[in-house]
């Protein structure tokens, strides 16, 4: 996961358990969005993954905490122009 994801991308936390490493409560929220801050190319020592993901709570975390949630698309939207209206005059 760790190509597909950059900083700035959302991911969803899908797994809140306890640190694999020291098993303390960890303050992620399972089913909530986190913004990806850095990507740090280290691999964790559960051995899951090749990469952590600080997301700006704590330190950096497991991304096998995290899935990739889809970037929105720009959908097109039809704008009204308002064009003055032309008067005629009388004479």
């Amino acid at each position: 996961m760790s190509d597909a994801v950059g900083p700035g991308d959302l991911v969803l936390c899908v797994n809140a358990a306890p640190n694999h490493a020291t098993g303390r409560p960890v303050p992620l929220v399972a089913g909530e969005t986190y913004r990806i801050i850095a990507i740090m190319e280290f691999a964790c020592p559960c051995g899951r993954s090749d990469a952590l993901l600080d997301v700006g709570v704590d330190f950096a975390w497991c991304q096998t905490r995290f899935r990739l949630l889809p970037k929105p698309k720009a959908e097109p939207r039809t704008r009204r122009v308002s064009a003055p209206k032309e008067k005629e005059k009388v004479r």
